[in-house]
């Protein structure tokens, strides 16, 4: 099954209920983009098409099995919904979900972009991530075709670069069309930056998660970089930035997460 049919909701009165699938884990847990993007579709049926900005919260770990999704409009603007909602397992809150949400095609202005995409070799000249039955790389990799820039991938025998710094191409397996919800979920879809600044490679919990979604890529692959500047006070941020094959920004992430912990 393909990213749309394992990120479905349906509706049941004011209610939403969908289903963690198995294969979009890391350790057993499911990944917090493909949990934002399974909320946003609810959040998104409740409202208007398409998420514009989405943040989330991370409450407990997301396992396969059942999930119910409260949406809840707090405006309903002309172009723009605020829209809130709760994802619950069987027995806990999983994530809360705030975002904005509208109809991409028909927001238009002024463009100004200060930024290229990343500089990156040809897809075929970059490392393929594969699942490993140890479990690094997660299972998660089956479900994506990653290429990582080769001075990006070293961490996976040891040699991180130095320097908290992550690019590389990406795509849905089967070459899926990428809509806004699979952006949200490929914003947390790469290793952490973290893992290429020499620091203890262990579990590094997000606290928070913001994606914004500038707009629906064209066909193909999404040219990919997350970095992180500042790791203090037991956190660290991670900014990504994704672009497609047209060569446009689509969507830009921000995430909170502690420290790695061994």
């Amino acid at each position: 099954m393909n990213f749309s049919k394992e990120t479905a909701v349906h509706a049941a009165g004011d209610h939403f209920f969908g289903d963690i699938c198995p294969g979009w884990d890391i350790d057993g847990n499911a990944n917090g983009g493909y949990l934002m993007a399974l909320g946003a579709r609810a959040m998104a049926e409740a409202s208007r098409p398409h998420p514009v900005s989405v943040t989330a919260h991370f409450l407990s770990p997301g396992k396969v099995g059942p999930v119910t999704i409260n949406p809840d409009i707090i405006k309903a603007g002309r172009s723009f919904s605020t829209v809130r909602a709760s994802v619950h397992g069987p027995e806990r809150p999983i994530i809360e979900l705030l975002g904005s949400f509208s109809e991409l095609q028909r927001v238009d202005g002024n463009v100004i972009v200060d930024a290229e995409p990343p500089d990156l070799p040809d897809p075929e000249d970059c490392i393929r991530v594969v699942p490993h039955e140890r479990g690094l790389p997660p299972a998660m990799m089956s479900k994506v075709d990653m290429r990582l820039h080769p001075d990006d991938a070293g961490f996976y025998a040891g040699r991180g670069s130095g320097k908290p710094l992550m690019r590389g191409w990406i795509r849905l397996q089967d070459e899926e069309p990428i809509d806004a919800f699979g952006l949200i979920f490929i914003a947390d879809a790469f290793p952490p930056t973290v893992f290429n600044a020499n620091l203890p490679m262990a579990w590094i919990p997000t606290l928070e998660m913001t994606t914004q979604v500038r707009g629906i890529p064209e066909p193909g692959w999404l040219r990919c970089k997350f970095s992180t500047r500042f790791i203090n006070g037991g956190v660290l941020e991670e900014d990504g930035e994704l672009w497609d094959s047209g060569g446009r920004m689509v969507a830009l992430s921000r995430q909170l997460a502690l420290m790695p912990r061994d």
